[in-house]
């Protein structure tokens, strides 16, 4: 019989593991979104090829990083509340991350709009540059979460 686990109970390792997976898919589009825009920012506004693209990024945002991204906190925030984890500074560290995440996210939900307008101004490199950004959050967030170094 598994042991009770805080207010969780028995529901802890599902509730971690449903967070793994959310934040896995949640990732996978904070990735390849910016990737998209590269290619967006190369074609003619209102050509088929940008047509495409406007589906592909609307689909991906809407259908897979927005409720990712909504399971990602709700799992997260259970963890936490179930973790007492409130003192931890490298929690506090995580947290400034996060919210740079979420940052990411909300800035590449504003870029898919002005694609879907034919309104870009930015160019493709700047879309590569962007597109670093979430690995190297992600680095952070789980390196402070796993190794926990204050």
């Amino acid at each position: 019989m598994t042991q009770w686990i805080g207010f969780l109970g028995d529901a802890y390792p599902w509730i971690r593991a449903l967070h793994i997976i959310s934040v896995i898919a949640w990732m996978a589009g904070l990735l390849y979104l910016p990737r998209l825009f590269v290619y967006h920012a190369e074609a003619a506004p209102g050509s088929d090829k940008s047509e495409t693209f406007k589906v592909m990024e609307r689909r991906l945002l809407r259908g897979i990083m927005n409720p990712a991204m909504i399971a990602s906190l709700i799992f997260g925030l259970l963890l936490f509340v179930h973790g007492g984890l409130w003192a931890e500074a490298w929690m506090h560290a995580k947290f400034a991350l996060l919210a740079l995440l979420f940052w990411s996210h909300m800035a590449m939900a504003r870029w898919r709009r002005l694609f879907a307008a034919d309104r870009n101004t930015r160019s493709r490199d700047f879309y590569r540059l962007v597109n670093e950004a979430p690995t190297l959050l992600m680095v952070g967030i789980v390196l402070l979460a796993v190794v926990r170094p204050f």
